[in-house]
């Protein structure tokens, strides 16, 4: 069945509201407003495929007049005939609207974060094109049967997700055992992120840097093990022929018996992936529907540690900005306490003050870390001693500032030379 998704203008509505589900023509549609502006993502109908729009309204900054986004997440798998027309057709419809973020297209589907800002942007432009492949993968993506519903894995609701690992933790707690082989907790988050040639001078030179994570590093679920991979791209859990849990804690399990259960940010990279496990013979996969934006938008922080890592310029959210009702109950300085504990600098090791990743100052490393106050002084806002030499190398940004092109330092160099 051909099927598109699309971006169209929608009339006045009774009631103002930032998200709500209605239906038009017995089509399934979202309906967002952009200031005053009414957009709606639609959808062909097609059984059992997937759309999660996540829509998060955030203020951020010293003020809440500096920054304030409307992003809205979504994705869909689903047969487009032809993915150059639509790409056309959205870019037709947003060229008069103020709306940045990345929306790509394929055969497969959609998969899309946009923003429209009130002050600012989330994202620095619209990038919208067409894709070959939704989610980066060694190897691609086309060839998997992802528009099966049948082969991906059974979505679980947020509210049956925390009922989940609310069992599994007790279990864990009860039997003393850091590794539970009836049930697996998998991050299928990115791993580091950094040119291959300068990571690996660095690791030499941090030791930290040989467990790979920088989302799992400021926010993930209890229980759920630091992923050790370079970046989704190259996971490969469950795939290869080793033995060693600690790199692949999917090594030796059972694939009949055991529950493996996996999420990510929007939910897109666990169906991706738990449709190539399925082909693997793993039989019992699970995923949390929608991802962990659309857990923490329901459920808030149960059975969640830290901050969650975004693919825009805030980088890291809390949960009460997902789901500020539910803070009113705890109190704010245990909940800081217990969520920022695991976090550590990764050139000292000690306890970082703030759940939030800067760029590493050499642009040719551009590595994404945490860091302490003392190391960003004394390194110079550089991951190792090797970046503070690089040639390329930008100046020290303060709090929640974000890298520009490189081309405006350098001519700010060349000018006070």
């Amino acid at each position: 069945m051909a099927m598109a998704m699309y971006l169209c203008p929608v009339p006045s509505m009774s009631r103002s509201r930032s998200i709500v589900d209605v239906k038009l023509k017995n089509k399934p549609v979202s309906v967002f407003q952009f200031n005053q502006k009414q957009v709606c993502s639609a959808s062909l109908s097609l059984p059992n495929s997937k759309r999660f729009p996540i829509l998060n309204h955030h203020n951020y900054g010293e003020s809440d007049a500096e920054t304030e986004f409307v992003v809205v997440n979504f994705y869909r798998f689903a047969f487009i005939k032809d993915p150059a027309a639509e790409v056309a057709r959205h870019l037709s419809f947003l060229k008069d609207l103020d709306i940045h973020g990345r929306v790509y297209l394929n055969e497969q589907g959609i998969n899309a974060q946009i923003s429209q800002a009130i002050n600012g942007h989330a994202f620095p432009k619209l990038k919208l094109r067409y894709k070959p492949s939704l989610v980066q993968l060694e190897g691609g993506i086309s060839h998997l049967p992802l528009l099966d519903p049948s082969i991906r894995a059974t979505p679980l609701a947020p509210s049956e997700w925390r009922k989940r690992l609310e069992a599994v933790n007790e279990i864990n707690e009860a039997s003393n055992e850091n590794i539970n082989t009836e049930h697996i907790l998998l991050d299928v988050r990115n791993g580091s992120s950094s040119s291959s040639k300068i990571l690996f001078a660095c690791i030499l030179l941090a030791e930290s840097a040989l467990n790979f994570g920088y989302e799992w590093d400021i926010g993930h679920f209890q229980g759920a093990r630091r992923p050790y991979v370079d970046c989704f791209r190259s996971t490969s859990f469950g795939l290869t022929e080793t033995e060693d849990i600690a790199s692949d804690p999917l090594a030796n399990v059972d694939k009949e018996k055991t529950d493996i259960l996996m999420y990510c940010t929007g939910g897109i990279r666990c169906d991706v992936y738990s449709t190539i496990l399925r082909q693997r013979g793993f039989q019992n996969l699970y995923t949390l529907k929608g991802g962990v934006s659309h857990y923490l938008k329901n459920e808030g922080p149960a059975e969640w540690v830290g901050n969650l890592f975004v693919f825009d310029s805030r980088l890291s959210l809390p949960p009460s900005a997902y789901k500020p009702k539910s803070m009113d109950k705890v109190s704010m300085g245990e909940l800081d306490s217990k969520n920022n504990s695991f976090a550590r600098c990764y050139i000292c090791g000690s306890q970082v003050s703030e759940l939030r990743h800067r760029n590493c100052a050499n642009l040719d490393c551009n590595l994404l870390f945490l860091c302490c106050k003392g190391c960003v002084k004394d390194f110079r806002g550089c991951c190792c001693v090797n970046c503070i030499t690089a040639p390329r190398l930008r100046p020290v940004l303060s709090e929640h500032q974000r890298y520009k092109k490189w081309h405006i330092y350098r001519d700010l160099e060349c000018k006070a030379s």
